[in-house]
């Protein structure tokens, strides 16, 4: 598997990359990737768990920056050896032992594991560096899953010649050499002693996990007669809540410099004046998944601005996913406006009166996409949802991959009310900001019965336009979504 580890100061993450079996007596081989603080390397904890027993660390320093792209990180596992390797070269292996009494994993099938955790009381520097959950959310990567029935493509002695200079130079923990037997010892290590990490027990805090596919292969191996089995959970990306950097997300399309991103790259700021708005787009696109970002609003006198967030592809026939904040005079309350585009068409608008101030502190809005659900959501609260109804003829967004755009530009003529309320440029610049931007494959983390009576008590109480009940705007008939 290819990795991308988490950039930055990724103190008190770890990483987890594992086979196991389950059980008490389960079988066990693990990459784990113990995160660090900025410009210190990654250290790479491996450990081999057979019939139960484990505590045969080694650790390693990682001789190359794992965040800047993506690793190779590989199990060679036979009923003779298990070789760790990194982008094929090996740097530890664990022989099959048993003839003189020590268990080997060979019986048991294992699953493929990963995942992305808090692990700050052990982690880094035994625990005395703590997880800086203001760099939230961390992010891993994944790509290019294989199983094969081949072990080594390298001859024994390029093989041996490798293992040996690794074990020389970037070897930092083996568990035979420490006579304490203990988990950690460093030169960070103080007279508090070492944090003794009893893996069979841990818990891993998952925020959130992208569960892509589960697919199931079995091989049997050309040279030895056992087969492999294995289950995967393919993760696709993971995260716990936490650093976005918008340099590494997003480009400033348009504004003449009045986009900005403020260093380190975890807010970035668009402003517009009497000669120009501006904009910025993600540098992805994606196909459903959760949209979180948290957004400030112009301040003060906002009429006449709107703030566009969306999602949307390219060409006549496109598809979009419509927030849109209409500004309003001082002590008004913005107009939430939302709309979906799907195969070019639109005029699906609800809008909203926001029931707090948006401009005082950000709050977070998102767009909760999958093939058979659009829903909208401020602050995890449901305004709006927009059903897959194909099967009637209603055209969905399905099949194109959109981008996500925000811009902040004059609509004096129709934002507010109606265009009655012109942009009073004596208070520009007029600023919006953004920072917390993730992506994800969870959808809503409520029962339906709850998301039920949020969006009834949104509607009811909050809701100020429906197109589906403007029977002037629809003299000959509702379109066919509001029927239904």
């Amino acid at each position: 598997m290819q990795l991308k580890l988490v950039p930055g100061n990724s103190a008190g993450t770890v990483t987890a990359y594992y086979l196991s079996s389950l059980g008490a007596n389960r079988d066990e081989i693990d990459f784990e990737f113990l995160g660090n603080t900025t410009g210190e390397p990654y250290t790479l904890h491996t450990n081999v768990y057979a019939q139960g027993k484990g505590e045969r660390e080694q650790q390693f320093r990682m001789w190359f920056n794992p965040t800047l792209d993506f690793h190779t990180y590989s199990i060679v596992w036979t009923p003779r050896i298990i070789i760790f390797l990194v982008d094929n070269t090996p740097i530890r292996e664990f022989k099959n032992r048993e003839a003189f009494g020590v268990p080997f994993p060979k019986k048991q099938p294992m699953r493929l594991y990963s995942s992305l955790w808090n692990a700050d009381e052990w982690a880094t520097r035994g625990g005395l560096v703590k997880t800086d959950l203001s760099r939230a959310p961390f992010m891993a990567s994944y790509r290019n899953f294989k199983v094969r029935a081949r072990g080594l493509s390298q001859s024994s002695m390029t093989h041996r010649q490798k293992l040996r200079w690794y074990d020389l130079k970037e070897l930092s923990y083996w568990k035979s050499n420490d006579p304490a037997s203990k988990f950690i010892k460093s030169a960070n290590h103080t007279s508090n002693g070492p944090h003794i990490y009893t893996h069979a027990t841990y818990v891993p805090k998952l925020s959130y996990i992208l569960s892509y596919t589960t697919t199931m292969s079995s091989f049997y191996s050309q040279s030895n007669t056992f087969l492999l089995i294995f289950c995967i959970h393919f993760l696709v990306v993971a995260y716990i809540a936490g650093a976005t950097n918008f340099y590494n997300d997003f480009d400033i399309t348009w504004g003449g410099g009045r986009g900005r991103i403020a260093r380190p790259g975890d807010v970035l700021t668009l402003s517009l004046d009497r000669v120009s708005g501006s904009g910025f787009q993600s540098k992805k696109a994606y196909l459903f998944g959760r949209i979180d970002m948290q957004l400030k609003l112009v301040p003060g006198n906002s009429a006449g601005t709107v703030t566009a967030y969306y999602l949307s592809s390219q060409g006549t026939n496109h598809d979009e996913i419509d927030f849109e904040f209409l500004g309003n005079t001082t002590g008004e309350p913005y107009t939430l406006h939302t709309n979906v585009y799907a195969q070019g068409k639109g005029e699906r608008e609800q809008q909203f009166r926001m029931w707090f101030d948006p401009t005082s502190d950000f709050h977070t809005y998102s767009i909760v996409w999958t093939p058979k659900i659009i829903v909208f959501l401020v602050d995890n609260m449901p305004i709006r949802e927009f059903k897959n109804r194909e099967a009637f003829g209603i055209p969905f967004p399905k099949n194109q991959p959109m981008r996500l755009y925000s811009s902040l530009w004059n609509a004096d003529e129709w934002a507010t009310r109606g265009g009655l309320v012109k942009t009073d440029w004596s208070r520009a610049p007029f600023m919006a900001s953004y920072r917390n931007f993730n992506v994800r494959a969870g959808g809503l983390s409520q029962s339906n019965m709850t998301h039920r009576q949020k969006l009834r008590w949104v509607r009811r109480n909050h809701m100020i336009y429906n197109y589906c009940t403007d029977a002037k705007r629809f003299p000959r008939g509702f379109p066919a979504e509001c029927k239904l």
